[in-house]
């Protein structure tokens, strides 16, 4: 007999803090080649998720800019490098290459906001985060990535 697969996670962050929570709660459950691909409209909670996550995993506060206009950046955690990259500004998939992030998905954790850009470029096994506004929160539906990190995340208390 097999266990049956655990269904994706699905919850709503009622607010910015739960939003932050979740960012925190994941930051030491990845490693080097863990991707996790962030979803969602513009105001959707990304790049916050995303900085709280760096600053839990880096362990002191620091200002995390957005790479909106950078396009990448990244941070040393000690045992890992940790590559933010916000991919809204890319015109065409094999940008990507230039960026080093092909690269970078095997070595390092990567955090990527607007996903849809990477075209054939998209790595195996990632962690998908759809994030949607939902009134005064956040709607957040889990999908691939580890099942030991999907099945973390299926008890997280938003």
């Amino acid at each position: 007999m097999t266990d049956a697969p655990l269904p994706d996670p699905e919850f709503l962050l009622k607010d910015d803090a739960a939003t932050a929570a979740l960012g925190a709660f994941l930051a030491p459950r990845l490693a080097a080649g863990d991707c996790l691909l962030l979803e969602g409209p513009i105001g959707a909670g990304k790049s916050h998720l995303a900085r709280a996550l760096i600053r839990e995993r880096l362990g002191r506060f620091e200002d995390i800019p957005s790479p909106t206009f950078t396009l990448v950046q990244t941070y040393d955690a000690g045992d890992v490098e940790i590559w933010h990259a916000d991919l809204y500004r890319l015109t065409h998939p094999d940008e990507v290459l230039e960026l080093g992030l092909e690269d970078a998905f095997s070595k390092a954790i990567c955090l990527v906001e607007w996903p849809d850009r990477l075209g054939a470029h998209l790595p195996q096994g990632a962690l998908r985060l759809r994030l949607a506004v939902d009134g005064d929160g956040r709607r957040v539906a889990i999908s691939g990535g580890r099942a030991d990190l999907r099945a973390a995340i299926a008890g997280f208390a938003p």
